[in-house]
């Protein structure tokens, strides 16, 4: 059996594939290999293990039909087709649940650097301006006691929480679908309106998948309805805030600061006024990048492969594995 993997993964997930008696490829070029040169390529391989930003579309799933399994390095799969999937029997696997603390940690830099223009001061260092003082000048803002508005309070959402309730004492209210009440049991979160959460949050983060019903969920009119002194946090997927509502809602005053680890487009072009605001932290979709949590995320992958291959349930399954024997 034939794996194809595009992008160089931790050794974790290679030495499983390879243990397992595997035959494996992995892409090591520098550049996104085109999606028709993947394709052609993949008629070879009976599994591709996807890291890295590709379109597993219809047109790409009807193309390599053959193959037993996409197994994703990733928690999101909004880059895959999976009614596509499911019609054509291919399996797809994800890696949910080890990235929570990595990517927690992540929302709660970039809040706290926002809130202190920490990104912006750094850069002023480097321009050679670090000299008069002015007790009035680059000021920011306060977390203490502050309200953390979530949106998708999932095991993301939660471990922020955990952490912003233990270092700032903040108040935590929520908007999902549903209760978590494990959140509500551990840090008195409240489950409130959409409109609510933006009205009442100091602090706005954004933990949700990227589905039709949140893609462009952050817009002008989201943004109106939040304070001018808050902060935008998204470490879930760019799609979901409109950049340029985000640029405009920054300029005017709308909302006070922002922090980024996902852009619309990525990757971001460095001409992008968002990196010249003071008051904006943006990092290059590092949410998992750890050693400990990338290892874990290709081990995962690694092993959804492998099931696949020997017809078994997948560990973590978008599009089960039909071909259980």
């Amino acid at each position: 059996m034939k794996v194809y993997i595009t992008r160089n993964i931790p050794e974790a997930g290679l030495k499983l594939l390879k243990d397992a008696g595997l035959d494996i490829t992995v892409w090591t070029e520098s550049y996104h290999q085109p999606e028709d040169e993947l394709i052609k390529v993949l008629q070879q391989y009976d599994a591709v293990l996807v890291s890295g930003p590709v379109k597993v579309d219809r047109h790409f799933l009807e193309s390599c039909r053959h193959l037993k399994i996409v197994s994703l390095m990733s928690v999101g799969y909004d880059n895959v087709d999976t009614e596509a999937a499911k019609a054509l029997g291919i399996a797809v696997g994800n890696t949910p649940g080890v990235l929570s603390g990595a990517t927690a940690d992540t929302a709660f830099l970039l809040m706290l650097a926002s809130s202190r223009k920490a990104f912006h001061m750094h850069k002023e260092i480097i321009r050679g301006n670090w000299n008069f003082w002015d007790p009035t000048a680059n000021l920011g803002l306060e977390l203490g006691g502050k309200t953390l508005g979530i949106v998708g309070l999932g095991k993301i959402g939660f471990e922020l929480a955990k952490r912003c309730v233990g270092a700032y004492d903040m108040k935590v209210i929520y908007h999902n679908r549903g209760r978590n009440e494990e959140a509500e049991r551990a840090f008195g979160a409240v489950r409130v309106s959409f409109d609510e959460l933006l009205q009442q949050s100091d602090v706005v983060s954004v933990h949700t998948a990227l589905t039709p019903e949140t893609k462009g969920l952050f817009d002008k009119n989201a943004f109106s309805k939040m304070k001018p002194s808050s902060i935008f946090v998204n470490t879930a997927r760019g799609g979901v805030h409109n950049e340029e509502d985000l640029i405009a809602a920054l300029e005017n005053g709308t909302i006070w600061g922002a922090g980024l680890d996902v852009t619309n487009p990525e990757p971001m072009a460095a001409d992008n006024p968002l990196l010249n605001m003071p008051n904006v932290a943006i990092l290059p979709h590092i949410g998992s990048a750890t050693v400990d949590t990338r290892s874990k995320m290709a081990a995962i992958a690694a092993r959804n492969v492998i099931l696949a291959l020997q017809q078994r349930p997948l560990e973590h399954a978008v599009v089960e594995n039909v071909r259980l024997a």
